[in-house]
């Protein structure tokens, strides 16, 4: 796969990310709404992780030629998505909590803002 089907591939599983995350921070813990959008967060935040992986890093220095500072967030992402998984289902609710918010900042706000930076796709769709 090249890597504007990926890049987009990407774009399509985190953008719904952004906003099922900011409902799992914001809302009401424990429904069954937020067990269940918290699943389709997590499968998605798993999977755009992955096809992370597969993306070269086009910014920065390389490793590998091949992996760059920002795949650092995709390993956060395969390191918090089961830390919190397993933390919930021992009941620590506490260790989930940190996790997801870890995540969250991390893979998708700090993550998310260096999209912007310039040369970057993002970039130039919302500043030309």
């Amino acid at each position: 796969m090249d890597y504007r089907t990926l890049m987009f591939i990407h774009l399509y599983t985190i953008v719904p990310c952004i906003f099922l995350g900011a409902y799992g921070l914001l809302a009401k813990k424990g429904t069954p709404l937020h067990r269940s959008l918290g699943k389709i967060y997590m499968v998605l935040m798993l999977f755009t992780a992955v096809v992370t992986l597969f993306m070269p890093a086009y910014v920065g220095s390389r490793l590998f030629n091949h992996f760059g500072w920002i795949h650092l967030f995709s390993l956060l992402t395969l390191w918090s998505i089961p830390r919190a998984y397993f933390a919930i289902k021992k009941g620590n609710v506490r260790g989930h909590q940190i996790s997801l918010i870890c995540l969250y900042l991390g893979a998708i706000g700090i993550a998310g803002a260096f999209t912007l930076a310039p040369g970057r796709y993002l970039h130039g769709l919302f500043f030309g």
